[in-house]
């Protein structure tokens, strides 16, 4: 069958010619749609239960909410396990599941159980919310919301936090492939009513009065409509509260009879909500910001140029003095990581056609040879993308152009080798085009055995890489995968294009014994065959060398250090500092203000530096007060 191909290739060269153009026109298309990330994503399968209830401990979160949502999702199919974190006012509950099953069914799964476990749950313990559906690799930008250089008085962190919510989150929500924009820091505006006890007890009313008298005064109501001649009237009442005004002239129920107003028992003053997390920008106090979270599964280059353009456009909508300045962007880490694969296979490609033309000696021959290795790289991308492997340092960085040339350079020098021979016989005539391509097949056949055998033992070689589950299987599956897509293409490439190329391109090849690539040949061939004798004559001497050296390999091996993942040099540092277990949010800010400041005073290198602390809106990382990040 290999040999009809081969045979089919060499007399169909326009066919040959116009797959190879189909295959360079796609693979362009798909390079631009492959997605580019640093590393694969080793994020296990997992739904997260968020439950926030300001007002309890963690005695009460284990035992009230986070206990029951456990045991309600105990038997769904596909559970691999639960993992929980209960604090004051939070519960986090993680369910995790086997890579099979759909992230979407299982998040129909939690949340139709989250319904039946929602009417045990005490009142004011609040509502099980699913997190949103991304990974651990999904926290692709992260920027904060700071007051311009003059304009720290008029925007201050609630004034940020309100242009968070309102303006920037509102705009960034709707942003092909993000799943979540988690506000940070600041302070959630609120109204807050300080009622005086004395007051209330004074005029002879209760708590609840209070609370129903809010409740009762805040709401819209619709009365259907009445026809006045030919028109139809549609009636409703706007009882929403507008303002602080609004709220002072709520008129209460008194058992004295006079008529009472809400400002007169109480101050209705700006307030804030209950605070887990801040933000610091520097050493100049507290900023807002947020964390952009990708959706799982999507192309994060991709994702992040789309929110920093929507970025751009939500700047100048901004009041004046209220900047948004990003320090965690994915696409740096993106750059300098592709930037070092595409760096090594460059100089990876050069060095192999340079070694293919210097061993060959022929330059045609060399860049027909090393012409595989962009077509093979378009072919493994095509792969890569129907496959969903995404391009990364371990997907892309393992490949090895040395392999992947392999069945062609074998295929090539045999071709050139048959065309050199007959034109050392005497009397040798010019080779006619009919000529070539019979050379070409003749040569090919005979050494494409060894060309496949060659690149099926190396495809072996990787097998057991396919065979590896969990975090190390999505760490190093990419590998195996595309240096199989690769070599795939490679092969498919030894026997169509390659011969159809060798009965053109090599057609008129004339043999030079005294060129620089046969005399250095025969340099090393003499001197190969010199030690080949002495080795041959030191049998023994050989055999002990060998296991010496075999087993001083392994004991250096042995004192070798070892890590997961190559160290990625971004250029940037994240601290994890903690004060005593206990302290509260301004101790926390207080200290690592501190540190900020010996930070930009003594290191004039260092650009900036973002401390958050504690949790976001979204706590995901639920971290306590104490605990912050310095970025």
């Amino acid at each position: 069958m290999l040999n009809k191909i081969i045979e089919f290739s060499v007399k169909n060269k326009l066919i040959i010619a116009l797959f190879t153009f189909a295959l360079i026109a796609f693979g362009i298309y798909n390079v631009q749609k492959l997605p580019i990330d640093a590393v694969p994503d080793i994020t296990n399968n997992q739904v997260q239960v968020i439950t926030i209830a300001p007002s309890f401990g963690a005695t009460d979160i284990e035992r009230l909410v986070t206990f029951p949502i456990e045991q309600v999702n105990n038997n769904i199919p596909g559970l691999k396990e639960i993992r929980s974190f209960s604090r004051f006012g939070l519960s986090l509950v993680t369910i995790v599941f086997d890579d099979d099953t759909d992230i979407y069914w299982a998040r129909q799964q939690v949340s139709e159980r989250l319904q039946q476990v929602q009417s045990q749950l005490p009142k004011g313990m609040g509502t099980p919310e699913l997190g949103p559906v991304s990974t651990g690799l999904g926290e692709i930008y992260q920027y904060v919301v700071r007051p311009e250089k003059g304009y720290e008085k008029k925007f201050d962190a609630t004034e940020l936090r309100t242009i968070q919510d309102w303006i920037i989150k509102r705009q960034l929500s709707g942003v092909k492939g993000v799943a979540e924009v988690s506000s940070f820091g600041g302070k959630l505006k609120q109204l807050e009513i300080s009622i005086q006890p004395n007051k209330l007890k004074a005029h002879g009313i209760t708590i609840n009065d209070v609370f129903d008298a809010l409740e009762s005064n805040n709401q819209n109501t619709g009365g259907s409509y009445i026809e006045k001649n030919e028109t139809a009237l549609f009636i409703r009442t706007e009882g929403l509260l507008q303002s602080k005004e609004d709220i002072e002239n709520i008129a209460l129920t008194s058992k004295t009879g006079t008529p009472l107003f809400l400002k007169d028992i109480a101050e209705i003053k700006n307030g804030y909500a209950t605070r887990y997390g801040a933000m610091c920008y520097n050493d100049q106090g507290e900023v807002s910001g947020a964390i952009v979270m990708m959706l799982k599964g999507a192309n994060s280059s991709e994702v992040i140029k789309n929110v920093k353009e929507r970025i751009a456009q939500i700047q100048k909508t901004l009041p004046k003095g209220v900047i948004i300045e990003p320090f965690l962007d994915r696409t740096k880490m993106v750059n300098n990581a592709i930037g070092t694969v595409e760096k090594n296979l460059i100089e990876g490609a050069l060095i192999v056609i340079f070694v293919l033309v210097l061993f060959l000696g022929n330059f045609r021959a060399g860049l027909l040879v090393a012409s595989v290795i962009p077509l093979a790289m378009l072919f493994a991308i095509i792969m890569m993308n129907l496959f969903g492997v995404s391009g990364n340092l371990m997907s892309l960085g393992a490949l090895d152009f040395g392999l992947i040339v392999d069945g062609a350079v074998i295929i090539v020098e045999a071709v050139v080798h048959q065309i050199y021979s007959h034109h050392k016989k005497e009397n040798a005539i010019a080779l006619t085009q009919e000529n070539v391509d019979y050379e070409v097949k003749s040569s090919s056949k005979k050494m494409m055995n060894s060309a496949v055998f060659g690149q099926i033992i190396i495809l072996i070689v990787y097998l057991p890489i396919f065979s590896l589950d969990g975090i190390e299987g999505k760490m190093f599956k990419p590998m195996a995968q595309t240096v199989a897509f690769a070599l795939i293409g490679a092969f498919i490439l030894s026997l169509t294009y390659i011969p159809m190329m060798s009965s053109i391109v090599l057609k008129n090849l004339k043999h030079n014994p005294n060129n620089f690539s046969e005399r250095m040949m025969a340099y090393l061939e003499n001197i190969y065959q010199k030690r080949l004798v002495q080795a041959i004559n030191n049998k023994r001497k050989i055999i002990i060398s060998t296991i010496v050296v075999f087993f001083g390999s392994i004991v250096v091996m042995s004192f070798l250090g070892g890590e997961f993942i190559p160290a990625l040099e971004e250029g940037d540092f994240a601290v994890d500092t903690r004060v005593l277990t206990g302290s509260n949010l301004n101790t926390t800010m207080a200290s690592t203000q501190k540190a900020a400041k010996i930070l930009k005073d003594r290191f004039p290198e260092v650009e900036k530096v973002v401390t958050k602390i504690g949790s976001g809106e979204v706590p995901t990382d639920p971290m306590p007060m104490e605990a912050s990040d310095m970025m």
